[in-house]
């Protein structure tokens, strides 16, 4: 009778070669598939999947991308003209068409009224190129998207304040480029719109007769923006909320630099018939803080 261990190594010998008869097809397949023509590879269907077509796309020259930029610009397609732009950027990256791409891509969207893009991209210029010539214009742009964005004085004035930023920095830095003198301009009107709303809140608590509250803002006027077109108005308006205070002696301050500075605003007149109907007259007080923040920025 066969043992134990003979029968159990006669059972496996079947097992044993089948496997071994795996593996050299196995290996014959692997030989033969390098050796497959391309016609049964391009049959080959994954998943039942489209036929894969390898195909080697041109590199497209960067002055042909450039003047596609360029064409569309002319054809008004600012967009269209930012998007070839930005291709540069991709296709040939730390060269000068890169850099050249970026300062047209962020003009095309200043242009096309994409003012939050072309924000970011003029930010990226000045980060990666800081000294090139072009960087002041790249500083003027971003100014520019944040003024041309600036709302009206009932919103938030958060874009007035990052164009001031922007127009500064271009003139700190680049202090004898051609955009220097709107910089300068462009800064003025901003703070003028800052100093606005400041004003639109101080009425709204001077209306509701929060006295406090609205001297705080007319205060602010004066301090930070004296020479806006606001300040005769604001100077006007601390005689108004004085007066309904009882503070006399600072009403009365309030008036004669306005008086001082502005003789013949309106706005002098009115605070002078205000005062002269409560039995006073215009009188500085050298050391009211009105006085102080006037003499302080030479205006006094």
């Amino acid at each position: 009778m066969m043992s134990a261990v003979s029968a159990s190594a006669t059972a496996g010998r079947p097992q044993r070669a089948r496997l071994s008869a795996l593996v050299r097809l196995a290996a014959v397949l692997a030989l033969a598939i390098p050796a497959a023509s391309c016609s049964s590879l391009d049959s080959f269907h994954l998943f039942g999947q489209a036929k894969y077509e390898p195909k080697i796309l041109p590199d497209v020259p960067a002055t042909n991308i450039y003047d596609q930029g360029l064409a569309r610009l002319h054809s008004n397609d600012d967009k269209g003209a930012a998007k070839e732009f930005g291709e540069l950027e991709k296709d040939y990256p730390y060269s000068r068409w890169s850099r050249k791409g970026l300062l047209m891509q962020t003009y095309s969207q200043y242009q096309g009224g994409q003012y939050v893009d072309a924000e970011a991209s003029a930010r990226q210029y000045v980060t990666l190129y800081p000294s090139s010539k072009d960087a002041a214009y790249a500083y003027y742009l971003g100014g520019m998207s944040e003024y041309n964005s600036i709302p009206d004085v009932t919103r938030d004035q958060v874009n007035a304040n990052k164009a001031i930023v922007w127009f500064t920095e271009l003139i700190q830095k680049y202090p004898k480029s051609e955009y220097v003198k709107d910089a300068k301009f462009k800064i003025r009107v901003a703070r003028d719109q800052l100093a606005g709303k400041d004003m639109e809140i101080g009425r709204y608590y001077l209306k509701r007769r929060e006295y406090t509250a609205a001297i705080n803002r007319f205060h602010d006027v004066l301090a930070k923006y004296q020479t806006t077109r606001q300040t005769k108005e604001a100077l006007y308006r601390l005689t108004e909320a004085y007066l309904a205070m009882g503070i006399t002696s600072e009403a009365q301050t309030a008036a004669a630099v306005l008086g001082h500075n502005y003789p013949d605003s309106r706005w002098y007149k009115s605070a002078y018939a205000l005062l002269k109907g409560g039995g006073l007259r215009p009188n500085e007080d050298r050391g009211s803080w009105i006085s102080k923040v006037f003499r302080k920025v030479g205006l006094g």
